[in-house]
């Protein structure tokens, strides 16, 4: 089976298919904060008799010139810490090229990644090798950190879902394209922000028409031409790609727009 003409069928027909709350109850002011004590002393009517000498009046007592002492102010609530913003594995997933800005580094050594990101690619890839698609799942997330498989609806078992994207029935051809994908060249993406992600192949982060001949020859190993005369229509790669986070987490494997 050549697994890059079944990707470009795939690709073709998902053209249009891929084409923070709380609330406080307050008080109605900071007499109220006070209305107990003031009714306590009301009741036993000491208004009008001053402390005893050497003390300080109590909040709200009479004192002889006929003023009160200002009640204390509260303190006002602390500010809550500023939470550091979701990581949007939608928007990161999906091709934000800037045509005038600089290239990102192309990196082939995987030495260069933290621990985490290279045991999760090995695993990753030594996972689609075995050609057991079973051998992904303890390694696609759960939860908020569940691995974006889709763009459209995501929910239901991720194996499937990853099945239903493959052209065989076994889903080997998605593994095929998954390894080749990760065998590829890899960009750095936003360091140091939120949204820091390594993503597989690089031509994610490139525009597509600043690839020299060696690069396409690479692009070539992952689409066909055909594919690629899409993307360039679209102004960006749209094949499969894959991005884990700085901490390891297999963050997407997706493909489109």
């Amino acid at each position: 089976m050549d697994v890059r003409t079944k990707p470009a069928e795939r690709l073709s027909s998902l053209g249009g298919r891929l084409a923070v709350l709380f609330a406080v109850s307050c008080l109605s002011g900071p007499v109220a904060l006070f209305s107990s004590p003031a009714a306590a002393l009301s009741e036993i009517n000491r208004e009008d008799l001053p402390p005893p000498e050497g003390t300080e009046a109590a909040p709200g007592t009479i004192v002889p010139d006929g003023t009160a002492p200002s009640l204390p102010s509260p303190e006002a609530p602390a500010e809550a810490a500023p939470q550091e913003p979701a990581t949007d594995r939608n928007g990161i997933a999906r091709p934000d090229v800037d045509e005038e800005g600089p290239l990102p580094e192309v990196i082939y050594n995987l030495d260069r990644l933290p621990e985490p990101v290279r045991r999760m690619h090995d695993r990753i890839v030594e996972a689609a090798k075995s050609g057991d698609i079973e051998k992904l799942r303890p390694l696609l997330g759960l939860g908020d950190s569940k691995t974006l498989l889709s763009f459209g609806d995501s929910e239901g078992d991720p194996v499937q879902i990853l099945k239903g994207n493959s052209g065989d029935e076994e889903g080997q051809e998605i593994l095929a394209i998954l390894e080749e994908v990760l065998n590829a060249g890899f960009v750095q993406l936003e360091p140091g922000t939120p949204n820091e992600i390594y993503v597989w192949p690089y031509f994610f982060g490139i525009p597509l028409d600043k690839l020299d001949a060696r690069q396409r020859v690479e692009l070539f190993k992952i689409v066909t031409a055909g594919d690629l005369d899409d993307m360039k229509q679209f102004g960006a790669y749209i094949f499969y790609r894959a991005g884990i986070t700085p901490e390891g987490e297999w963050a997407f494997f997706v493909a489109g727009e």
